[in-house]
């Protein structure tokens, strides 16, 4: 659908399961093994304390969600095989080229826009672009696993305090699907790159706010089951009228809530 003159690698733990159709595709998959935390870190980080001590206030994570996974992403940067990676997350889906994100910089992320300005003082772990090295990912983990470290957002809490003056991309690289609902107003088809589906999954059968994002997972659905996009696709006033804008003061209670 959006073709790439750059290979699509797929990072996989080694026990994970049902990749063969990727592989057909034409995917390259490499397995890698979780990090080798100490037992200290990966309780610290385990779903039951992760949620407890930094309770997702925005959505809801799917019950397959283990913190010590999102940190598995690290890894890339022992690929030297490769002179530069964009990293897409699972959860994205790509409606238009980004082959230009190969231009940006080590580190380069999207804002963490879900529903302010507010948002945009930190980054999105969900795409972004990474120069592969040793030495750099050793730095990684020397730092990561320190006594009593904790890391709120996991890998991507962490990604923002190693590459503190991380690069901006344009939030069309990394659209969070809340923007729908939240921002429609920033919500351009023609513009936007990326989806992504963060929190509740378009897969999920009970989805909680299925019903605000219901053109938006009918969008996944399509391009699953078709390979295309829909031909026709709601504009932003008829997304204004579709779905209510959360109240002001909403706004900016999540937007302290959640770091």
């Amino acid at each position: 659908m959006c073709e790439s003159k750059w290979p699509l690698t797929v990072l996989a733990l080694e026990d994970l399961d049902g990749l063969d159709e990727l592989e057909a595709l034409g995917c390259t998959i490499l397995r890698v093994a979780p990090l080798p935390f100490s037992e200290d870190f990966s309780a610290r980080h385990s779903r039951e304390s992760q949620h407890s001590r930094a309770p997702f206030t925005k959505g809801r994570k799917p019950a397959f969600h283990n913190p010590l996974h999102n940190f598995v992403k690290l890894r890339l940067w022992e690929l030297e095989q490769f002179e530069k990676i964009v990293f897409l997350d699972s959860d994205t889906l790509v409606i238009h080229n980004i082959d230009r994100l190969f231009e940006y910089p080590e580190f380069a992320a999207a804002p963490n826009l879900y529903e302010s300005l507010a948002d945009f003082h930190r980054l999105n772990s969900g795409v972004f672009v990474a120069k592969p090295s040793r030495r750099t990912f050793d730095a990684m983990f020397e730092r990561l696993d320190q006594p009593d470290a904790f890391w709120p957002r996991t890998d991507q809490t962490f990604l923002e305090v190693f590459f503190p003056d991380w690069h901006g991309l344009p939030y069309i690289y990394n659209t969070l699907q809340y923007v729908w609902f939240n921002l429609p107003e920033l919500w351009d088809w023609a513009r936007i790159k990326v989806i992504h589906y963060q929190y509740e999954k378009p897969w999920e059968g009970n989805h909680p706010k299925r019903d605000l994002l219901k053109p938006v997972i009918d969008v996944w659905w399509q391009v699953l089951e078709k390979g295309a996009m829909p031909e026709n696709l709601p504009s932003a006033d008829q997304i204004k009228t579709l779905t209510p804008s959360p109240s002001p003061s909403g706004r900016g209670e999540n937007a302290t809530k959640e770091t």
